[in-house]
């Protein structure tokens, strides 16, 4: 008898448990996602390209903050390391000057640093230490504000006369699209810690 009102008792709560994880769920609707992104997004200096790098991932992201600033610095460190690619490609090109090829060089290095900075925010972010998340906020703001400091710093290399224009203007492009979403990232990041915090 006691095993039978046991087992009522353990389907009782299996239904209420699928109840209730059955209507949060169905809460979260694809446009309430999407809506959080662009709402999110609206906070940061670049919205439209925030917006268009993450709303793809609105199932991933739902409308949870930390989700959101997982998936921004994932995009950005996808772009980071495609960004780091070309830049590397393009540094082996025939006809660079020497000066070119040592800012090409110098380049390469700044972003690989970056997104090495990224990937450790990734990480940090990933631990989701509770008992000391301020810590954890303040050090994945640091890094994130390391590769925007180190994306800006490639593009000082190219500010030189004499420089050739194309090549300034293909690693500029690059270069600011990728400052972009890197502070993009930030700004979500900081918000997320203002809302945690």
């Amino acid at each position: 008898m006691a095993g039978s009102a046991s087992k009522s008792f353990s389907l009782i709560l299996l239904a209420l448990s699928f109840y209730f994880n059955s209507s949060s769920a169905a809460r979260i609707t694809p446009q309430s996602s999407t809506e959080f992104i662009r709402t999110s997004c609206s906070t940061t200096t670049y919205p439209k390209l925030c917006y268009n790098s993450l709303s793809s991932h609105s199932s991933t992201i739902q409308t949870s903050p930390k989700l959101l600033v997982n998936a921004a610095l994932h995009v950005t460190l996808s772009s980071a390391k495609s960004t780091s690619t070309k830049m590397s490609s393009l540094s082996h090109s025939h006809g660079l000057k020497p000066r070119e090829v040592s800012a090409m060089k110098d380049c390469v290095e700044l972003l690989r640093d970056a997104v090495e900075e990224i990937r450790k925010s990734i990480d940090e972010l990933s631990h989701d230490k509770q008992s000391n998340f301020r810590l954890m906020i303040n050090d994945v703001q640091t890094w994130v504000s390391a590769a925007m400091t180190d994306e800006s710093t490639c593009t000082d290399g190219f500010e030189e006369n004499g420089m050739n224009g194309s090549l300034k203007t293909a690693v500029n492009g690059r270069i600011v699209h990728i400052a972009q979403m890197t502070s993009n990232a930030l700004a979500l990041i900081n918000n997320y810690g203002v809302l945690h915090g």
